[in-house]
Parts: C-alpha cells; structure tokens; sequence
C-alpha cells in the first residue's frame, strides 16, 4: 500500500512539473514575441519621426547584437566552440552566405517594409514565410502539397489580399513597396530558417546566430555606413534605438531559445503569433493607426495559415 500512495505522488509531482515547464515555455515564448512586434512598432516610430536610414539601424542592431551574442557563446561554451565553424571550408562559407542572405535579408527587407508602410502590415506579410518553405519543400521533394497545405495557401494568400487591399480589390492601402518589401521578408525567413539547418545541428544556435548577426551587420556597415551621417537623435531616439537592439534583438532571442527547453518549436512558432498581435495593438494604441475589418480578417487568415501548418508538423 505504501509503495503505490508513494508511486501516485510522485506521478502528480511529475505531472505538475511537466505542466509548470509548457507554461514557462510557453510564456517566454510569447514574451519573446510580444518583444518583437513592439520592436517593429519601435522602429517605425524612428523612421517616420526621426528618419533614421533601415540600413543605419540594421548595421547598428546585427553589429552590436552579434558582438553581445559572441561574447555570450564565449562565456558560456568556450572560444574552441565559437571560433569551431571557421574550421571547414565548407560551413564556413555556409555561415557566410546564412548571415547575409539569412539574417541580413530577414532584417533589412523587414525595416524597409515598415518604412515604407507600417509595422502592423510588414509583420503580418513577414507571416507569408511558412507558405514559402512549404513550396520550397514541395519542389524539393517533387510531390504535390497536401490537402491542409492547400488550405493554408488558399487562406494566407487571401489574407495577404485583404490586407493590403483593405477589402476593395481594385486598389492598395498601403504602398507597393511596402508589399513587395514584405513578400521579400517572408522569403528571406524561409531561407534563414532552412537555409542554416546544417550549421545549427553541428555548432548550436547560439554561435551560429551571433556570427550570423557580426557577418550581416558588418556587410551593412561597410556597404551603407559610409554614405550616411550619425543621425542627430534625442534622447528619446537613442532610447528607441537601444530598445530594438536590446529588447528587440537580444533578449527576444534568449527567450526563444530558453522557452525550446520546455516546449516543441511548434508550439514555439504557434506562440510567436503573438507578434503581428501585438504590433497591430501597439500601432493602433499608440500610433492611432486604424484597424479595418478587412486587415483584422486578413491577420486573422495569415495567423490561421500558421497555427494549421504547425499543427500539421507535430
């Protein structure tokens, strides 16, 4: 009798340790992407008040960031695991291609949208990506998509749709080049999330990233820092630069990776939803941007197409 009460209490004990871990998973993850729609919202603020140059901020956010993430990797995994990528000809040129097709491309294409329209929208059409991957996949392994890909495809294009048409088909409410910009974004998060497979398999996704970032910021920073002045901010501009590198950047990331100790990346990428939610909230809260029902249906349908393509992979 005693061994079985012994054994039943060990089991709750299990079992509610097992649930306090999905829901610190979870809440992380959905901090972690609370964080990076504030920051899109954060970004577009420096755009339209301050003018400050995407290509300015992007140097300065991967730059700093990938300094930070290296020292990070150091502290905790040692400089035999840092330096280990450079080793091989081959990763290293696969580290080089990740960090500027990969991360560079995800952040430029993205800052660039929301210049040229607004976080909400560049956000949501960032959400295209998992549409593209699932092309990718189809072709690669030269099958047709399945039924739940299909409605997946139907529902993000008709989302995207919506949005940027504001549901009178005819025209566009936001400029061309912010949807051009940010299909360009979907596309270059489907390359930064297949693309690097390889290397965060080998050498962990903390190196791979802080390399990614130090790669893509110094390519921008030799390409464009030398044509652009340091921009005359206030306080309240560098305050607003520091929250995207920092808290739109770094401890986004942390919290990403912490919450994968407890949950599936498809929860993950489920919870993640979380950001074009609150780039949406932020925007109309604070920017006094106004919400139509057609861009809530569209978010609605984009969101959709994410929660059925994850479920679908677990």
């Amino acid at each position: 009798m005693f061994d079985t009460v012994a054994i039943a209490r060990l089991v709750r004990s299990a079992a509610r340790t097992d649930r306090f871990r999905r829901w610190r998973g979870l809440s992380l993850a959905l901090l972690g992407s609370v964080l990076w729609g504030v920051s899109g919202t954060a970004a577009q603020v420096l755009f339209r008040a301050y003018h400050v140059d995407p290509a300015w901020l992007v140097a300065i956010r991967m730059a700093v960031s990938g300094v930070l993430l290296l020292a990070a990797a150091g502290w905790t995994a040692g400089l035999s695991a840092v330096y280990a990528p450079w080793r091989s000809r081959a990763s290293a040129l696969r580290l080089v291609l990740f960090g500027l097709a990969g991360l560079l491309g995800v952040q430029y294409t993205y800052f660039a949208a929301i210049r040229a329209g607004n976080a909400a929208t560049a956000t949501v059409l960032q959400y295209m990506a998992p549409l593209v991957i699932v092309a990718y996949g189809a072709a690669r392994s030269r099958r047709l998509p399945s039924r739940v890909e299909i409605i997946c495809a139907a529902l993000a294009m008709s989302g995207c749709a919506l949005l940027v048409t504001g549901g009178h088909f005819g025209r566009l409410v936001v400029s061309a080049s912010c949807v051009g910009w940010g299909l360009l974004s979907a596309v270059a998060v489907a390359v930064y999330t297949v693309y690097p497979v390889p290397l965060l398999a080998s050498f962990g996704p903390l190196v791979v990233t802080a390399w990614g970032m130090l790669i893509g910021g110094a390519a921008m920073a030799a390409i464009g820092l030398p044509h652009m002045a340091m921009p005359s901010l206030p306080f309240g501009g560098w305050f607003l630069v520091g929250f995207v590198v920092l808290f739109g950047t770094l401890v986004p990331f942390y919290l990403y990776l912490a919450s994968l100790r407890d949950i599936t990346p498809a929860d993950a990428s489920l919870v993640a939803s979380g950001e074009p939610l609150a780039a949406t909230a932020l925007a109309v809260a604070a920017l006094h941007q106004p919400l139509t029902w057609a861009a809530g249906l569209g978010m609605g349908f984009v969101l959709a197409t994410v929660t059925l393509l994850a479920r679908a992979r677990t």
